[in-house]
């Protein structure tokens, strides 16, 4: 009797879970990079070659209620070697409303703001010793990761946009909020897209940080063009970045493109950063690409010590060779 009982509820747990599951829209999708770094540098701590990975699996549950509502888990979990903590996890809730997030994602200034370098496969940007100004026309985040709650408009024509806040907690005053939007229209044959953001981090007792981006990009054909601004203000920043970039796809799975940013940040005399780099890419087969990137770089240190005591300026040459594979 005991057995029979016992094999009766692991029956009807398995059914339970298996209709669960029929109700809800399960994927699983993963991505892996390997990267061969080469870089000549004057700092010689950065010069020389490397090897690094990253990789990330993501784990996606969506259900429709009967009120014609569609909620959604996701989770994405890092799958590198001594790295595989969970780097985002959010739930989100959409409708004829638009869509709510809540949960560990990031701020809507990295839906909407638009940065030339986005044309780009590669990250780009290469880190100079010591410094502090960014490296790319791009928005600041602030928040990342953190729990936060967003929302997105319906999409009304071409315009979308969005809200996010983020509350840092309890006795720290430095909750995060941001703000964007997208444009997308058809002009002389062309597609146009505009892309802002806004976000500001408050920092008790002191100067809030605040960032914001506008960029546009022009696509005609196999022609891509973007160009971006970008600002950030902080108690020891006033920086201002330029970008711009163009991609062609040659057809037969090759796209071509190239790049170039300019930053400088005026409450440290001296401080700028240049980089411009051209870069290849090329789908070996559905769902793996290669990628090469070159790129030189700049960067002037300011000619006093700043706040973070940076004094040393870096220039040099940075090439990498990138397989991705998307599962």
């Amino acid at each position: 009797m005991r057995k029979l009982l016992l094999g009766t509820t692991a029956l009807a747990a398995a059914a339970t879970l298996t209709a669960n599951a029929a109700l809800a829209d399960i994927s699983i999708s993963g991505a892996h990079e390997f990267r061969y770094n080469s870089r000549s540098s004057n700092a010689a701590a950065l010069d020389g070659t490397t090897f690094d990975t990253d990789g990330e699996v993501t784990f996606k549950f969506s259900n429709k209620t009967d009120s014609g509502l569609t909620i959604a888990h996701e989770v994405q979990l890092m799958s590198d070697g001594g790295d595989t903590a969970i780097d985002e996890s959010f739930l989100t809730i959409s409708g004829g409303f638009g869509k709510i997030m809540l949960g560990q994602d990031d701020g809507v200034g990295d839906n909407y703001g638009l940065a030339a370098v986005d044309l780009i496969a590669e990250e780009t940007g290469t880190t100079a010793t010591s410094a502090t100004i960014a490296t790319n026309s791009d928005i600041d985040g602030m928040s990342g990761n953190a729990d936060k709650v967003a929302y997105h408009l319906p999409a009304m024509g071409g315009l979308t946009a969005g809200v996010s806040f983020a509350d840092s907690g309890t006795n720290t005053g430095t909750d995060s909020t941001a703000y964007g939007f997208r444009y997308t229209t058809d002009a002389a044959g062309s597609s146009v897209t505009i892309g802002g953001a806004s976000a500001t981090t408050e920092v008790s007792g002191g100067t809030d940080k605040d960032s914001q981006n506008l960029g546009i990009k022009i696509v005609n054909g196999p022609l891509s063009f973007a160009m971006s601004q970008a600002t950030e203000e902080a108690a020891d920043e006033n920086q201002e970045m330029m970008g711009a970039a163009l991609s062609y796809n040659m057809g037969n799975g090759m796209i071509i493109g190239a790049y170039t940013v300019d930053g400088d940040d005026s409450l440290d005399a001296g401080e700028e950063y240049t980089s411009s780099g051209v870069e290849v890419q090329y789908t070996i087969a559905s769902g793996l690409t290669a990628v090469v990137i070159v790129e030189d770089y700049e960067y002037k240190a300011p000619t006093t010590a700043d706040a973070n005591g940076t004094t040393t300026g870096d220039s040099g040459t940075n090439s990498r060779l990138v397989i991705k594979a998307s599962f």
